[in-house]
């Protein structure tokens, strides 16, 4: 006993220094849910039952139909409901949300001196949709507690939010560039915030927002006086640094992809020419029997034109662009969780935050360029212990990422080898190709010879006026020209 007081006295006089370069240690083992005894990891997962939760975030657990928990849950909550940091490294779709939503809604119920309507609780994610997927979630799990929140991101009425933030709020779920308006504006005072949630970290990366966090998070209380629970796709190098900065020894989770994402969900590949790649896809839609379809492709560009085509063959479909304003974004994106829209065909930034439970097949109609995209895409289906299909077409443009997908999530993915009848033909009209919207606008009949032809010739027009221009320079021309007319009048 008087050994364990010792080591554990020694480990509070590390320095700093020493705790950041014993974590990055190359010989440091990584904490995974086979690796820890005293939680292990049940068939069916811990019930929620056994954590003693209050009566009403119970209740809420009841209405959103949850029995069991997650890898995630059942690792983070017996560390979070005690009050400690967390960094977890989890995808999307894992239960990651409705994981730090039961511990803000527990732990704020148990805060002693907190003044309802002052914000205790921020939470933090990239996109507004995720922010308003987080809202919703919220909305369920803590519908009887008590507790108010508000959604706070860009493209929705300014001034509301900020008559709602002013009116009294207890969690703030916001995305940066708003939330550090309304700092500025003192519409949102960060001085008595007490719980604080970081989701999609690396996004926050990838998107360019780390500044405006670090902003946001130098602004909060000391990382000693609340509580900090990070979750990202990856514990990179760049995300542990930003925990080590901002919370007090966070517990580090680790639940891979391959457990997430590969194991649950039927995955099937299809090589096929550039070409040939709508008409595998008319085919797949007629043999497959899908209830809600996510087709991704890599540009814009290939969304509106394979929008159109689809539509052309009598599909009602939608595509889901970066260009569309937040209030067209929200009305596809509600149309495709009500049920209403059956297919969507987004890009990878568009689909950033779209959370929908019972997709049943995700289509890789261009194969991402980055391999950690690939598990975020498959990532949409098969989630709450439903199951999904993931069917990717390889064609000669995007297949050189195959190896690297398959090096990532640690297995060759199945090939497919279409015969005759796989093959629909395309009953719409013709529309210029994804490459040739690349190239901007085409004249109509117009060859490259007959253009040239005729920029020569619009030139040869400008050279006259321009001519005649350079004639002032010879004053005794022009002055003579006048009085010869005049002379042949008086005649």
């Amino acid at each position: 006993m008087l050994k364990k007081d010792k080591d554990s006295h020694q480990e509070k006089k590390k320095g700093i220094f020493h705790q950041v370069v014993e974590r990055f240690s190359s010989f440091r083992r990584s904490t995974t849910a086979a690796d820890i005894p005293t939680q292990p990891c049940l068939p069916d997962g811990m019930t929620f039952a056994e954590f003693n939760l209050s009566d009403a975030v119970n209740k809420g657990i009841a209405d959103a139909g949850f029995v069991h928990c997650t890898p995630v849950q059942e690792l983070s909550l017996p560390i979070t409901l005690g009050g400690k940091d967390i960094a977890a490294q989890a995808q999307t779709g894992t239960g990651k949300t409705a994981a730090f939503l039961i511990t803000l809604f527990e732990r704020l119920r148990k805060i002693d001196k907190r003044k309802p309507g002052i914000p205790s609780a921020l939470v933090i994610a990239p996109t507004r949709e995720l922010a308003l997927q987080i809202y919703q979630d919220g909305q369920i799990l803590g519908k009887h507690t008590g507790l108010k929140m508000v959604a706070v991101f860009g493209g929705i009425d300014y001034l509301k939010q900020a008559t709602q933030l002013r009116e009294g709020v207890d969690i703030v779920i916001a995305t940066p560039g708003r939330l550090i308006d309304y700092m500025k504006q003192k519409a949102f005072l960060p001085s008595r915030i007490k719980i604080l949630v970081v989701d999609e970290a690396d996004r926050m990366f990838d998107m360019g927002f780390i500044k405006d966090l670090r902003y946001i998070l130098r602004r909060l209380p000391s990382y000693d006086q609340r509580q900090s629970m990070l979750f990202s796709a990856t514990l990179s190098s760049r995300v542990l640094e930003l925990t080590y900065e901002y919370m007090n020894l966070p517990k580090e989770i680790y639940v891979t992809p391959e457990e997430v994402t590969v194991e649950s969900v039927e995955q099937s590949l299809f090589h096929v020419p550039k070409h040939e790649k709508l008409p595998l896809l008319l085919g797949i839609l007629d043999k497959e029997s899908w209830e809600r379809v996510l087709i991704f492709a890599n540009t814009k560009a290939t969304v509106e034109w394979l929008t159109e085509k689809l539509k052309g063959n009598g599909f009602p479909v939608k595509g889901l662009t970066g260009n569309l304003n937040q209030r067209q974004r929200l009305k596809i994106i509600n149309h495709f969780k009500s049920g209403d829209l059956k297919l969507l065909i987004a890009t990878d930034v568009a689909s950033r935050g779209l959370h929908v439970e019972d997709v049943s097949h995700v289509v890789n109609y261009d194969l991402p360029q980055d391999r950690e995209d690939y598990v975020h895409r498959i990532g949409r289906t098969a989630r709450a212990g439903m199951s999904g299909k993931a069917i990717s077409l390889a064609c000669d443009r995007y297949v050189y990422s195959l190896e690297a997908i398959e090096e990532y999530i640690g297995k060759k993915i199945p090939v497919v080898w279409p015969d005759e009848s796989w093959f629909f033909s395309d009953k719409s009209r013709k529309i210029r190709s994804a490459d040739q919207r690349r190239r901007g606008p085409k004249r109509r009949g117009a060859s490259p010879g007959r253009r040239r032809s005729e920029h020569q010739s619009r030139k040869k027009r400008s050279d006259g006026p321009r001519s005649a221009t350079s004639s002032s320079k010879e004053p005794s021309r022009s002055t003579k020209s006048t009085p010869t007319r005049k002379t042949k009048k008086k005649n």
